[in-house]
């Protein structure tokens, strides 16, 4: 089957930036067959033709760090410290969570993200399987691992239980073409050196990322420089596990020895600043960490630290936080915030030879956005339109692996109405809890 993507400006996100006026791209069944001009394709006979109308035709946008089930907390505890938010309000509330209801808000987050171009995402959360189940029933791209603690788990139990969950995730979808596997350990202060090691053992000996919140607040560095007389990367390079498979989570606080040892040891960073600000993290050294050559990508983090999963909001975010904080209007551009939503953030995940620019030979992960609206008119750089102009609902069309799962802003994979029901139903289950559980909400959530 062809597909005939035409009549766009196509940004390649390729090597050399790339750039195609009144451009086309050619996908046969889930490759990329071939770019160039749209006079370059007049006369194939395609089976599918979707006409830009003078649009952006460019790389679905790949979330390198959320928590895709959390749409069902969202606005659940909002304005308090990350570590009030945990174990007052996040922990109990996810203590009684189902793995149906982890299903449920997953697909709520697919369709969230479907909508506004995401094409494919890294998740850590409970009953993971559930999460990859609704990827793949989505059509979405994502890197899935279930989340380790060093106390038991609602989905898992006891942690000996929970490597034995990862591994037959790992076994289950190690032939899928949409979902890939990470082992996923929360943190450096929720996850003993002996977890931490054995979660880094079993990502390399299946060749598969590892990834894991570090450095994320003041708190967190300051109670493992009392436990180990180490910064948190400084702890996780003492046990072996710093290495060019593991995806840093936030890593906010940050000294220039940390930030030599990530770059020496080839770690990927997933930065996440409308999270950090709401939750008053602090601000991610990004543009140092680029300067070093340091891979970094853009996550969103989960629905009830953020509240939404828009990664051209991130992407804008992500330029004018550090703008703002530097005094430097230059120090990350319109062109490097693409590239850690598109290219760069494949790089974190480990795909970025199958996703992440417009190639051929690569999959067809590709996303149209309409550039006719007001707030879009006139155009003068189509980089700079999608940093600080667009949002996810000028997203028009979005392809993954070669199939088109969004067209003229409807969703053909799910029915979206029945899935926001089943959100409101869970809803209304959580929104009633025992004060003793550690929270109660005032308001309907719905």
């Amino acid at each position: 089957m062809d597909l005939l993507v035409t009549n766009g400006i196509v940004l390649t996100m390729n090597k050399n930036m790339e750039i195609i006026e009144n451009g086309a791209v050619l996908v046969h069944n889930n490759k990329i067959a071939g770019l160039g001009k749209k006079e370059d394709f007049f006369g194939h006979n395609a089976n599918q033709v979707i006409d830009a109308r003078g649009g952006i035709i460019m790389p679905g946008l790949i979330n390198t760090h959320t928590h895709a089930a959390m749409t069902l907390f969202r606005g659940l505890a909002d304005d308090m410290p990350l570590m009030t938010w945990l174990n007052e309000h996040i922990f109990p509330a996810e203590s009684r969570l189902t793995q149906s209801q982890v299903y449920t808000g997953a697909m709520l987050a697919c369709a969230e993200m479907i909508l506004s171009g995401t094409t494919c995402f890294c998740d850590m959360y409970l009953f993971e399987d559930e999460v990859a189940r609704a990827a793949s029933d989505s059509g979405m791209r994502a890197v899935t691992g279930e989340v380790l603690y060093d106390f038991p788990s609602p989905s898992y139990g006891e942690l000996k239980k929970g490597f034995e969950y990862v591994e037959k995730m790992i076994e289950k979808w190690k032939d899928h073409p949409l979902v890939t596997i990470a082992v996923e350990p929360h943190s450096t202060y929720i996850c003993a050196p002996d977890l931490l090691k054995k979660a880094s053992t079993l990502a390399e000996k299946h060749s598969i990322p590892l990834v894991i919140h570090v450095a994320e607040t003041k708190n967190e560095k300051q109670i493992i420089m009392e436990k180990y007389k180490k910064s948190p990367v400084a702890f996780l390079k003492s046990l072996g596990v710093l290495g060019p498979n593991l995806v840093a989570c936030h890593s906010v606080h940050l000294s220039e020895a940390d930030i030599g040892l990530l770059k020496t040891n080839n770690v990927k960073v997933a930065h996440c600043p409308e999270s950090n600000m709401k939750l008053a993290s602090g601000v991610a050294p990004v543009p140092e960490m680029i300067r070093q050559g340091i891979c970094v990508g853009i996550g969103t983090d989960g629905c009830a630290s953020n509240n939404d999963l828009d990664l051209f909001l991130e992407m804008g975010t992500a330029a004018k936080l550090h703008k703002v904080f530097s005094r430097n209007p230059e120090v990350i551009s319109a062109e490097t915030a693409v590239k850690m939503a598109t290219i760069n953030g494949a790089a974190v995940l480990g795909l970025e030879k199958i996703t992440g620019s417009l190639e051929s030979g690569k999959n067809a992960d590709i996303i149209v956005v309409d550039t006719s609206s007001p707030h879009m008119v006139p155009m003068y750089n189509p980089l700079s339109h999608l940093v600080y102009s667009a949002t996810g609902n000028d997203v028009a069309t979005v392809i993954i692996n070669g199939k088109i799962i969004m067209h003229q802003r409807q969703i053909l994979t799910m029915d979206l109405q029945k899935v926001i029901a089943a959100v409101n139903a869970v809803a209304r289950e959580i929104q009633i809890r025992d004060s003793d559980q550690g929270f109660k909400i005032k308001d309907k959530a719905y």
